[in-house]
């Protein structure tokens, strides 16, 4: 199981995940000076039966939201996180809209920080919390009120997640490879390394693969899944590999790109989508509106095509098309959030549908790959490969 974290900033996110598995997620000199999280952290800790959990560490401040998306992609689990002298703040609010756009519903809270405050103060809290969460998928998620500073509390946590690690769900390992790259890296003797979250099918060494949307060929070395030395990867773990390929080197790879069988490599710069604007939102959005794109650990810009009205009510829901400024990777039933032009707040989220279609006919009808419209020849492929 992957967990990821979630809240706002100094809530203690990272100081928990070190006493949950005694690493300290804070890898950058910049993180390690400031104290503060900047960019995804990555920690694990063995359990008894064998199985390794992973936990994802995403930054909490308003302005490092993109890569906080960039990591609550392929976590089963949501840990959110609220510092008991704090409360709910505004972050912490807008990572669980964002974890309701992303449709996660497995989690629990801890509340963090409690030996800071007085037992009326940590009532309080827990109140505030209580009613954060009701509307929310984390509605009656249990609470844990932990200290990292004593250990409070983290033996019962660390037992809740062990246990939610044995009963989850398993994901689906039958399909072809997508794994979303969130980082890229050199080791000396080794080569160029990716890392992300395995989003279906498996791996193994020696398999070629293709880096999309750029099309190039690579060849996997070897693997790390769960931080361990592996011959194959699968559905539901972060992975590491490491690649080499002819026309493959560092600098051709970004955040966002995918590692995936060839036969899924189909970039696009349209998607159709069922699009959710969030309730919170002061106005209807608007037919080709500029906004971010969030896919799998990708930030995209793009423009919102909307094909049932002018205008999408907040809380209302219809179909609508992404027209994106550059080609990605994207699938039937793949989960995306929308932010505003200026990326200060998420505005509406979804799945997609069918890929490089056209305005003509419905969502979906084109049943055949090779498939075009017969009105206006734009090619119709599915997105269900």
């Amino acid at each position: 199981m992957i967990v990821g974290t979630a809240g706002h900033i100094d809530h203690g996110k990272t100081s928990l995940v070190k006493a949950l598995t005694g690493v300290d997620a804070d890898r950058l000199p910049q993180e390690k000076a400031r104290g503060i999280t900047l960019d995804l952290g990555y920690a694990y800790t063995p359990l008894a039966d064998g199985a390794v959990l992973g936990f994802v560490d995403v930054p909490g401040h308003e302005r490092l939201v993109h890569n906080m998306l960039a990591g609550a992609t392929g976590i089963d689990f949501v840990l959110l996180v609220v510092a008991a002298d704090d409360g709910p703040m505004p972050q912490t609010r807008e990572h669980l809209q964002i974890l309701d756009l992303l449709g996660l519903t497995r989690g629990a809270v801890a509340l963090t920080k409690i030996d800071v405050v007085t037992a009326q103060r940590l009532a309080d809290a827990r109140s505030e919390i209580d009613a954060l969460v009701h509307e929310s998928p984390l509605r009656g998620a249990p609470v844990f009120p932990v200290s990292s500073q004593t250990g409070a509390g983290v033996d019962a946590l660390r037992a809740h997640l062990n246990e939610e690690t044995r009963r989850g769900p398993p994901r689906r390992v039958a399909g072809r490879f997508r794994l979303a790259i969130d980082r890229c890296f050199t080791l000396k003797g080794a080569g160029t390394v990716v890392t992300g979250s395995v989003h279906a099918g498996r791996v193994r060494v020696e398999d070629t693969l293709l880096l999309s949307p750029l099309g190039v060929a690579v060849r996997v070395r070897s693997i790390h899944a769960q931080d361990r030395p592996a011959q194959e990867g699968i559905a539901g773990q972060r992975c590491a590999l490491n690649l080499t390929g002819v026309e493959f080197d560092k600098a051709t790879v970004e955040r966002g790109h995918w590692v995936l069988d060839p036969v899924l490599h189909a970039p696009t710069q349209r998607i159709d989508v069922r699009l959710c604007v969030v309730q919170s939102e002061p106005r209807a959005l608007r037919h080709w509106t500029p906004v971010h794109v969030h896919l799998g650990a990708l930030d995209v810009t793009g423009r919102v095509a909307l094909l049932e009205a002018e205008a999408l009510a907040p809380g209302a829901s219809a179909l609508a098309q992404l027209v994106l400024d550059r080609p990605v990777g994207a699938l039937r039933g793949d989960r995306f959030v929308l932010r505003d032009q200026s990326a200060t707040r998420a505005i509406g989220g979804g799945a997609g549908g069918r890929r490089n279609g056209c305005r003509c006919c419905a969502p979906w009808s084109c049943r055949t790959p090779a498939d075009v419209c017969r009105r206006c020849w734009m090619p119709a492929r599915a997105a269900s490969i």
